[in-house]
């Protein structure tokens, strides 16, 4: 199944609050159900940032030090993505917006992420996502 790493708090927000929008650099073409692997990487200045502009969206996040990393946990659907030169909600301006559907949380898989869109093993995920 293919996959995607983001860095914590922002896969948490994806996964379990209201996140609709992933920003990247480049566009997806891929429409359906991908992994969200939360980054095993996160700086505390990273996470202060990004827990400062969640509270701006009205979401707390959890702290640090309990945000699941270098795991897949959870699956998300892509449903569309389109280049955006304005800020709006979760989305950053200059970015592709992929606009996400139907999060669902998993039981973490233990998984080492990679850049770009990356495959899991079905056989990983199937027990975990029946």
């Amino acid at each position: 199944m293919k996959a995607l790493s983001v860095r914590q708090p922002w896969a948490w927000a994806i996964i379990h609050s209201t996140k609709n929008i992933e920003n990247r650099g480049w566009p997806i073409h891929y429409r359906g159900d991908i992994l969200i692997h939360a980054a095993k990487t996160c700086t505390k200045k990273e996470y202060q940032l990004a827990r400062e502009f969640c509270q701006g969206m009205g979401i707390v996040i959890p702290e640090l030090i309990s945000l699941r990393r270098g795991q897949v946990i959870g699956i998300v659907t892509i449903v569309d993505c389109k280049f955006s030169q304005v800020a709006s909600g979760w989305g950053m301006p200059g970015q592709y917006h992929w606009k996400l559907e139907n999060p669902r949380e998993i039981t973490p898989i233990p998984y080492i992420g990679r850049l770009g869109i990356f495959e899991v093993p079905d056989d990983l995920v199937m027990e975990v996502a029946a």
